[in-house]
């Protein structure tokens, strides 16, 4: 089912021949691109006409009713209810811990600099609504905004025709259980666009007001959005197809990792599922897995053409040593590590999203209950993005304090740099303050 790839005995950099989706965001871009600019100039009228096209929804509003979010958290079902209360617990613990302390530095006598940590203002928190729907999202995109202390969180999902043109009840619902009750049910990039420019609605209460930072996972159409709108907001990362790389040696049980495989296909039939090990024993055992489980799991289709696509497949290695750079190569939005001395193994890889160790530390546990946040970076990102965190929150501010007799210690050297740089300005700046 998987296909094979052997890197046995070759050098090469692996990174032009490891499985991947074959996606172009750029491409996407300029398709987007005129569905966003629409929005920015129109407003709710382009935002319906793109909602109407994709969603195949009439809407009438953008946002939905504080009541409408209020009863969604009351009809919650009591074991889902129990299970997402259990999970924000978990997200809140690990990143309330992620906040950042003021740093004042004493640099010398009577000349400080700190570094203040301050969030955003108003975030925007974008949640799929697709082939599945993620109140889980909800969680792990409101829960560290707020533990970074921002004042407005805005959550955008698609609307559904089976809620009655609403995003999905489960999500309306965790957006009550986390107090959030500025919700709108738009989707895919016209959400992105209104959230970046504002919009207007159909009265003063119905508009979205800009956001300063939009984060959350999507298509490629809701990434390509995010591309275009980056510098006008801050973005987290480009979060798309949801993929999964599992490094095994022959200690691995096939069972386990046919099942995590399985488990991200089962998103997306562009989801990506990359098997590297060194032993074919296992690679046997995992396709014998595969021809039973992917027969037996509810969403079949989805799944074997997840498996089956150009995104997922077995790299064969030398050794684990090989793997390692391998996996190091693709830096996949999940990466497990079966193999003995897992943790060792782990704590030498540089490029993952979320890295999870272990026979007993699956993908689906970071999914909803680990702790940790599951909005990772895709598509290789994760060579120079982060997971979302507190941290994307918050900006770094230098607060600079010097008095009279710091700034007179190092006044020599500013005007020297200055001069050097052909910038006499910038030391007539600090002469004019000694010259009497």
């Amino acid at each position: 089912m998987l296909k094979l790839t052997d890197l046995r005995g070759s050098r090469r950099d692996p990174r032009g021949i490891l499985p991947r989706a074959q996606l172009d965001v750029s491409e996407a871009v300029e398709r987007i691109r005129p569905v966003v600019e629409a929005v920015h100039q129109r407003g709710f009228a382009a935002i319906q006409e793109a909602t109407t096209r994709f969603d195949g929804v009439e809407l009438t509003r953008l946002r939905v009713p504080v009541e409408a979010i209020a009863a969604a958290g009351e009809a919650l079902e009591p074991e889902i209810r129990e299970a997402l209360l259990e999970v924000i617990t978990r997200t809140r613990k690990v990143h309330r811990d992620q906040r950042r302390p003021d740093v004042t530095t004493q640099v010398v006598d009577g000349g400080t600099v700190t570094e203040r940590w301050l969030p955003v203002q108003r975030v925007g928190l974008y949640v799929p609504g697709g082939l599945a729907v993620y109140p889980s999202t909800v969680v792990m995109n409101v829960v560290p905004a707020q533990e970074a202390g921002v004042d407005a969180l805005v959550v955008a999902s698609p609307p559904q025709k089976e809620n009655g043109g609403l995003p999905d009840a489960r999500v309306l619902a965790a957006c009550a259980l986390l107090g959030v009750d500025e919700v709108y049910a738009v989707g895919g990039a016209q959400a992105i666009a209104m959230l970046g420019y504002g919009s207007d609605g159909v009265d003063e209460g119905d508009r979205c007001e800009p956001v300063d930072v939009i984060t959350g996972p999507g298509n490629i159409w809701v990434t390509a959005a995010k591309r275009l709108l980056q510098g006008t907001v801050g973005i987290d990362a480009e979060a798309g197809p949801t993929e999964i790389a599992i490094l095994a040696d022959e200690t691995a049980d096939p069972r386990h990792v046919a099942a995590d495989l399985i488990s991200q296909a089962e998103h997306d039939p562009l989801a990506a599922s990359v098997l590297v090990t060194d032993s074919e024993s296992l690679v046997a055992g995992v396709e014998s897995e595969l021809t039973r489980m992917v027969a037996a799991t509810k969403h079949s289709q989805r799944v074997h053409t997840s498996l089956t696509g150009a995104q997922s497949g077995v790299v064969l290695v030398d050794d684990l040593e090989q793997g390692l750079a391998v996996v190091d190569a693709y830096a996949a939005e999940h990466l497990e590590i079966q193999t003995r001395d897992a943790r060792q193994w782990a704590m030498r890889v540089r490029n993952a999203g979320a890295i999870f160790v272990g026979a007993w530390s699956p993908v689906s546990l970071g999914d909803y209950a680990a702790g940790s946040n599951h909005v990772l970076p895709t598509a290789g990102c994760a060579r120079h993005s982060s997971g979302l965190s507190v941290q994307s929150f918050l900006r770094g501010i230098h607060v600079v304090e010097y008095d009279e007799a710091a700034l007179s210690d190092v006044a020599k050297h500013v005007v020297t740099l200055a001069n050097a740089e052909d910038l006499p300005a910038h030391g007539e700046a600090v002469k004019a303050r000694f010259d009497r």
